[in-house]
């Protein structure tokens, strides 16, 4: 029994040590892909790279021509995944450099500017043919005139459209290029057969029909519906743009102390001397060695106001220089920067799939073969009960079914809004790490907030220290705290820094109670008032009055004691931040429940909780207490977020549906959150929340007239209401109304951009 235990364990640390260096060798990148024309694309390209060997996950995003691939560097490399969307129709763009980046855009312009051409060159053609059509059908030669000018437009302008569909149903895959290739060659085979043989229809009694202007008007439309989408979605993703804006293409180096040469901003290496002089951009992070100026951050953190920066101040790459001259070491260059990870950050949050989008995806991945299948059923139909004008009609009523279906309004109603959600929140200075977080938060009924750090300052300072006799046992408490790592701990050292250390003989940290050492063969303790009495000593009276006028002061109060009895008291204050009560206030009126949970005392924590409105909040709370504080709220069936900044907070920010980092805190923090707040003001919570209530609101009207477009649009095509009244839908009507359905799908997102928070 002993041995098959051991057993069961050993297997057990195996396959944790697997799944370990899985995790280990996994990486997570986001590159772009060029050749998607449609939400069908996207799935497609989707399918395929999720297939390969190596690949564990994969979100490719229609709205910003982007794939966020997870794999493992071991098994597959970026040219697999290369290859593997090249054999479908599509390409991906591994070379992540500079120059890379700005031929991609070079690439975009160049497309834009082709579909813009030949959009115009379309409606040139366009509209003759379609006054001929309508107006002028009895001029000699007509149709000869017609197909003339519907030639150009369908077999050059539109070309792509047949080419695509081509190479996609060489892999048996179907877009929306297939439905818009298969509804234009039929009607524009079927016009020219009617133009060269109209005695085919004539010797049967019936008017040789010609469709010249629906195939060349359906391609003009779609073509300008791609062109006005291309640019709203360009819209959608400017707060990048804004964000690579903020870079400098040279810096200004310091050489040999007084020596300036201005190098491109690539060859910046760390520890180099850099000049920044009034108006420019810091170009990359850094500590001021030198002269003192005002630094507008805005652009990164979302604080109007500018920041002094002096000698031993950070300064950030992407904010603004204001007044003086600074020259400043460099700490972080290239993608190590602040500015570099919060562009990483946002890229991969644009990129990423809200859980709505998983339903959204099946559909469009059917979409056009079902939508195929119901045109050849509306012509069947139509053959059958249509009469003597049955298959002509029928005919026009499968293009006009083919043309009208649009899969990509669905498939652009929630990327477009994620992505301006996710940009919204970069320029209020909000980092979303991903869209579910975005969608779920606007459920959020109940917030977690942490008091030290977030509620308050997070920069507590000794007020006062009374000792018992006299302070001979200074140095041990200074050396003490000197190893901890509470953020208490680091008050003491600063109020203490003129005490010489000693060294300890044993030191040992009690996370969430206190620190204890031995020195001199005597063991001391320092923590909370629980952990002293723990240790069952002796508590003088004089102590015991000091703290209690400390602690109705809303001071933290740190006791140091030996193995006989406390030696000294230690109040320790920090301020509630200037815009913690206003952001309780608004997180009450939106209707969420505010709990506060803290390790320090009882007493302040009741004071803080009613300087800031909080009504619910607990005091000497370990961190394992605050992660299963979540829990219960969950059990209860609450949607929970959790803001915190500390290690002590990761477990509880793990555990919440929606977790928020201040942006001041520990890295650790800032790793386990989905959101970050980069100014570590709470009055940005509610803005999140808000943020993801207007983002959520959005994807359902997007999604409702996705649907309700695609419901009506389709039948009303295929011809239901003509044995009612008459009426059929016209080809060209549906291309225009094809086309708007993307556009409009984008332009509702794009109101996000203006929404106030």
């Amino acid at each position: 029994m002993y041995n098959s235990s051991r057993l069961y364990v050993n297997d057990l640390c195996i396959v944790n040590l697997k799944h370990m260096q899985v995790q280990e060798q996994t990486i997570k990148k986001t590159f772009p892909i060029t050749g998607l024309s449609c939400a069908s694309c996207a799935v497609s390209a989707e399918s395929m790279l999720g297939a390969t060997p190596g690949v564990l996950h994969v979100g490719v995003n229609f709205a910003n021509s982007s794939a966020t691939v997870e794999y493992q560097p071991t098994v597959v490399s970026p040219e697999n995944l290369k290859s593997a969307l090249q054999s479908i129709g599509y390409d991906l763009v591994t070379d992540d450099s500079e120059a890379a980046a700005e031929a991609l855009e070079d690439l975009h312009q160049q497309n834009f500017r082709t579909l813009k051409r030949k959009a115009v060159w379309s409606i040139v053609f366009s509209i003759p043919l379609v006054i001929i059509g309508m107006f002028l059908m009895n001029i000699p030669y007509a149709n000869y005139i017609m197909w003339a000018l519907a030639t150009p437009v369908v077999l050059i302008f539109g070309r792509q459209f047949f080419v695509n569909a081509w190479r996609q149903a060489t892999h048996g895959n179907a877009n929306m290029d297939t439905l818009v290739a298969l509804s234009t060659s039929i009607a524009y085979i079927f016009s020219v057969f009617n133009t060269l043989n109209p005695e085919f229809w004539h010797s049967r009694g019936l008017h040789a029909h010609v469709y010249f202007e629906a195939a060349a008007v359906v391609i003009t439309f779609i073509l300008l519906g791609r062109l006005l989408e291309e640019k709203a979605k360009s819209n959608t993703s400017s707060a990048i743009k804004k964000l690579i804006g903020l870079q400098p293409k040279t810096v200004t180096v310091i050489r040999n102390e007084d020596e300036t040469v201005e190098i491109p901003l690539s060859q910046v290496q760390v520890n180099d001397l850099i000049l920044v002089k009034p108006g420019e951009k810091i170009p990359v992070d850094g500590k001021v060695i030198s002269g003192s100026s005002y630094i507008d951050e805005s652009m990164i953190s979302g604080e109007p106001l500018p920041v002094l920066k002096e000698a031993d101040a950070e300064v950030f790459a992407g904010t603004i220089n204001q007044k003086g001259v600074i020259r400043f070491r460099a700490t972080k260059v290239g993608g190590d920067t602040m500015l570099a990870q919060i562009i990483k950050l946002v890229q991969e949050a644009q990129g990423s799939k809200a859980p709505v989008q998983k339903l959204v995806d099946k559909i469009a991945g059917i979409f056009v073969p079902v939508v195929t299948g119901i045109a050849l059923l509306t012509m069947i139909v139509w053959v059958i009960l249509g009469g003597d004008n049955g298959f002509t009609q029928g005919l026009l009523a499968m293009v006009t079914v083919l043309v009208i279906a649009c899969p990509c309004a669905l498939g652009l109603a929630t990327p477009t809004a994620i992505m301006v959600g996710v940009g919204k929140g970069a320029e209020n200075g909000l980092l979303i790490k991903d869209a579910e977080s975005l969608e779920l938060a606007h459920k959020v009924d109940a917030i977690v907030l942490d008091k030290t750090g977030t509620i308050t300052e997070g920069k507590p300072e000794v007020t006062d220290i009374l000792w018992a006799v006299n302070n001979e046992t200074a140095a041990v408490l200074y050396s003490m705290e000197q190893q901890s790592e509470h953020p208490l701990a680091t008050a003491v050292v600063k109020y203490m820094d003129n005490v010489k250390p000693v060294t300890l003989e044993y030191f040992n940290s009690i996370t969430g109670k206190g620190v204890e050492a031995k020195y001199n063969g005597k063991k001391y303790f320092v923590g909370s008032r629980a952990y002293i009495d723990a240790q069952k000593v002796t508590v003088p009276a004089t102590l015991e009055e000091k703290s209690r006028q400390w602690l109705q002061n809303a001071a933290t109060v740190i006791w140091f004691a030996n193995q006989e009895q406390v030696l000294a008291v230690i109040a320790i204050a920090d301020k509630i931040k200037t815009t913690s009560v206003a952001a309780v206030a608004k997180l009450q009126e939106m209707g969420v429940t505010v709990y506060m949970l803290t390790g320090d005392n009882e007493q302040t924590a009741a004071i803080v909780a009613a300087k800031t409105g909080i009504t619910h909040f607990k005091a000497g709370v370990l961190p394992s207490d605050k992660a299963a504080f979540v829990k219960e709220l969950q059990q209860q069936g609450h949607v929970v977020a959790m803001a915190g900044d500390g290690i002590n907070d990761s477990h509880a920010l793990a555990q919440a549906d929606v977790s928020i980092a201040m942006g001041k805190g520990t890295d650790i923090a800032m790793d386990v959150a989905r959101m970050t707040l980069i100014s570590s003001d709470l009055l940005q919570v509610p803005k999140a929340i808000k943020l993801s209530r207007q983002t959520v609101k959005l994807i359902r009207q997007n999604l409702f007239w996705a649907f309700i477009y695609n419901l009506i649009g389709i039948p009303l095509a295929a011809g239901v209401l003509y044995p009612i009244n008459g009426f059929q839908l016209d080809p060209m009507i549906a291309g225009a109304a094809m086309a708007l359905s993307s556009v409009s799908v984008v332009s509702n997102s794009l109101r996000l951009k203006y929404a106030k928070l």
